[in-house]
């Protein structure tokens, strides 16, 4: 009788473990895959001082838009979250700050339109083409991030699993959407 009542003891652990484990691993890939997001983000961040370097040289009356870059880098790069921080306001913050230099390079860009001397410089094409990388990069690590939380939040939604999630605190996460109007194509006029 006492082996019997040992056996089931140990198997109600060893499931207990592994109900435990499994979200574990997967809260890891979901922190993982947010600091491959903060990564590329951040190879986006250290590319803007050396753009703005080569436009300066060819507009140099375009100051306000360069700085207008400059600071929205820096605010960027001061919206740190980290992965057990990871909530909706947190990310939402973030999104705004990241949205605020997707903005400023856009402006940017623009002026280069205005200058055909700066448009044919290779540092300036170079550097064009390594920010236009790293947009794909964060693209790639944005929904490799969302992936990773649809399995994380499935799994411990669904039931028993749900239940252990409860017991050990495994809280849903919250994924990266799109920004408000992105769903309209931008107006082009020529």
């Amino acid at each position: 009788m006492k082996r019997l009542i040992l056996v089931a003891l140990s198997a109600a652990v060893l499931s207990s473990c592994s109900y435990y484990n499994k979200p574990v691993t997967m809260q890891e890939k979901v922190d993982a895959a947010w600091a491959q997001v903060q990564n590329q983000y951040q190879r986006r961040a250290d590319l803007i001082p050396n753009l703005v370097e080569t436009v300066k040289g060819y507009a140099a009356h375009e100051a306000q838009t360069l700085e207008g870059v400059v600071a929205a880098r820096a605010r960027a790069t001061q919206v740190v979250v980290s992965p057990e921080k990871l909530d909706e306001a947190s990310l939402k913050r973030f999104q705004a700050a990241q949205s605020e230099v997707s903005s400023a390079l856009g402006r940017l860009m623009a002026i280069a339109e205005n200058y055909p001397n700066l448009k044919a410089n290779q540092n300036f094409l170079e550097l064009q083409a390594q920010l236009e990388g790293t947009e794909n990069r964060i693209a790639v690590e944005r929904r490799s991030f969302n992936e990773a939380t649809r399995e994380y939040n499935a799994y411990i939604r669904r039931f028993p699993n749900n239940i252990f999630a409860g017991m050990f605190g495994f809280e849903k996460k919250v994924y990266f959407e799109a920004e408000a109007g992105a769903e309209k194509a931008p107006e082009v006029k020529f």
